[in-house]
């Protein structure tokens, strides 16, 4: 494989061709991949992309007997972007999957493409639980925010920590984080005395820290997006609540494993629920943190990264199960109920809702031979959204 750059519309694209190939084969099946790899939710995408070369270079070009080809392209992080590149890529470049979607507003921008023109829609970020309702031809491989929420807050409260203040960036998952940390720690006899709500675009924590402070919590009960703890951490120090006995507990993106090393000794002890670390002990993650540090110059993947890379096994899998056959309902159908082994642990496809059903980690941030990571402590196992299972 090789990987060709190109421009189109003034937005950067990448493809992934066969080097072997002047172009585009006519009966290969093309996923069209829509990204941030610029704009606010970078971060997302640059581990999207090293996870897509991870997985060519492992996994190899064919699924179901065709060829498969990706085209790649970066929405800005803007939903407006990624409508207009996603309607190039099904009428013109007729690709038969669309995948990526790095925010809630991109997949839902998407949403009705998808269900019009009848083609699947793989989502490896976006986490609002409500966007499967969108689409009957959306996937999900990555997490709910009601599946990480609803699980740290009945942790919190069973282990003696109840009374929080949420702090939350102020879009979709926020509100999700907010909404399902609190229905689970009041459930179980905690009390959040203020909701705080950061603006998601240039957040700056400090006045949010200092109001959180005077309410004299436990704990802090922390959402904000992959790529942004790394600032709410620096802040929370700057601001000396690491010295004030207030403990952060928070949703996986906080301690980021592609950021935490960088977070230095504060961040040691900080303790958050999620789908993945890439300290997870098992044989299959092992392996692709090794083929994934060997692909892309020592990058540590992350949750994101595990998401993308179990997108492209669903995909190939699926393909492989429906020979090749990538009609949205064909493949859509075949998808239901699909069972893979991850990096992250067993995860499956719900046969009913077509999200992710997954364990959910309760980790703690060590310092393991030299490096912090997140040591995962707790595992509560085939954890589905509640959100949906509560309907």
């Amino acid at each position: 494989m090789r990987l060709k750059a190109f421009a189109m519309g003034g937005i950067a694209a990448i493809a992934l061709i066969a080097a072997t190939g002047a172009g585009l084969a006519a009966d290969a099946v093309k996923v069209g991949v829509v990204i941030p790899l610029t704009g606010g939710f970078q971060s997302n995408g640059r581990q999207i992309s090293a996870a897509l070369k991870t997985f060519v270079a492992t996994h190899g070009e064919t699924a179901g007997g065709k060829q498969v080809e990706f085209i790649v392209k970066d929405d800005a992080s803007t939903p407006d972007n990624a409508l207009r590149l996603a309607q190039e890529l099904v009428t013109k470049d007729h690709v038969s999957v669309l995948a990526g979607f790095g925010n809630t507003p991109t997949a839902l921008s998407v949403a009705q493409l998808s269900k019009r023109a009848r083609v699947p829609q793989v989502v490896m970020v976006a986490a609002t639980s409500a966007i499967m309702d969108a689409s009957p031809y959306m996937l999900r491989t990555s997490w709910t925010i009601p599946q990480m929420a609803n699980i740290i807050g009945e942790w919190a409260a069973k282990n003696g920590t109840k009374k929080f203040v949420t702090i939350v960036s102020d879009y979709g998952p926020g509100a999700d984080a907010e909404v399902w940390f609190k229905k689970a720690l009041e459930a179980n006899g905690g009390t959040v005395t203020a909701q705080l709500k950061v603006p998601l675009a240039n957040p700056d924590f400090a006045p949010f820290l200092q109001r959180a402070a005077d309410e004299k919590p436990e704990a802090l009960f922390v959402f904000v997006p992959t790529g942004a703890g790394a600032a709410f951490m620096k802040q929370f120090v700057e601001r000396g609540l690491d010295k004030s006995g207030i403990k952060v507990i928070a949703a996986a993106d906080v301690t980021d494993d592609d950021l935490v090393n960088n977070m230095g000794d504060p961040a040691i002890g900080v303790i958050t629920g999620g789908p993945y670390s890439a300290s997870h002990d098992s044989p299959e993650n092992k392996a692709f943190v090794e083929a994934f540090k060997k692909e892309n110059d020592g990058m540590r993947p992350n949750m994101v990264a595990v998401a993308a890379y179990d997108a492209l096994d669903l995909i190939y899998k699926t393909l492989d199960k429906t020979g090749g056959d990538a009609t949205g309902d064909v493949f859509v159908e075949a998808a239901k109920g699909m069972k893979l082994d991850s990096p992250r642990g067993p995860i499956s496809i719900d046969p009913e809702t077509r999200d992710i059903v997954q364990n959910i980690y309760m980790r703690k941030v060590e310092r393991v031979n030299g490096e912090l990571y997140n040591t995962e402590f707790e595992t509560i196992e085939a954890v589905k959204d509640p959100a949906h299972a509560a309907k």
